[in-house]
């Protein structure tokens, strides 16, 4: 259960539906635990794709595409460049970008675990090698060839479907 007393009334007579609908039996409160939007995106330069590995937790020292929560307000395709911006240190034009699919995805967080959707998207670099650099959250950075990669190497659930849907031969 995400929660052990109402955020309300602290009462404990709370019961969860689906595992995101919590309702207070006391108070009547409810509260509804929505899937979360991220994006990820899929750099590639010829047949490579451009995979980071893992700082932190959760999924720390496995592979993972550069993405993260999309901001309230914030367009999926301003956050994919905001997060590419963050991460690799390198400016996307966010007029590359090419839509690929969406994914649900599981990821927990300090013991709560979030419901994600997260958007995929596909840039072609032009050159690997110019400006791209790892942020503090990032151990190091892995060009891979799909299809002839360890998809179980990938931490999470989405990216290792999406990248063995569309990138694994």
């Amino acid at each position: 259960m995400l929660f052990q007393f109402c955020p309300r009334c602290t009462s404990t007579k709370i019961t969860e539906t689906k595992a995101y609908r919590i309702d207070c039996n006391h108070c009547g409160f409810v509260y509804y635990h929505n899937v979360a939007a991220a994006v990820a995106v899929v750099l590639r330069y010829k047949d490579q794709v451009l995979f980071t590995v893992r700082q932190k937790d959760p999924d720390a020292g496995t592979l993972d595409l550069p993405g993260g929560f999309i901001d309230p307000g914030e367009r999926a395709e301003a956050a994919a460049c905001r997060e590419i911006k963050e991460e690799l240190g390198i400016t996307l034009d966010p007029r590359k970008l090419k839509y690929i699919t969406t994914a649900a995805n599981n990821y927990l967080y300090k013991s709560i675990p979030y419901k994600t959707l997260d958007i995929f998207y596909e840039y072609e670099l032009e050159n690997p090698k110019v400006g791209i650099t790892a942020a503090d959250e990032i151990a190091s950075l892995q060009w891979c060839h799909p299809p002839k990669m360890d998809l179980n190497a990938i931490g999470f659930i989405s990216i290792r479907k999406v990248i063995g849907e569309y990138y694994s031969l």
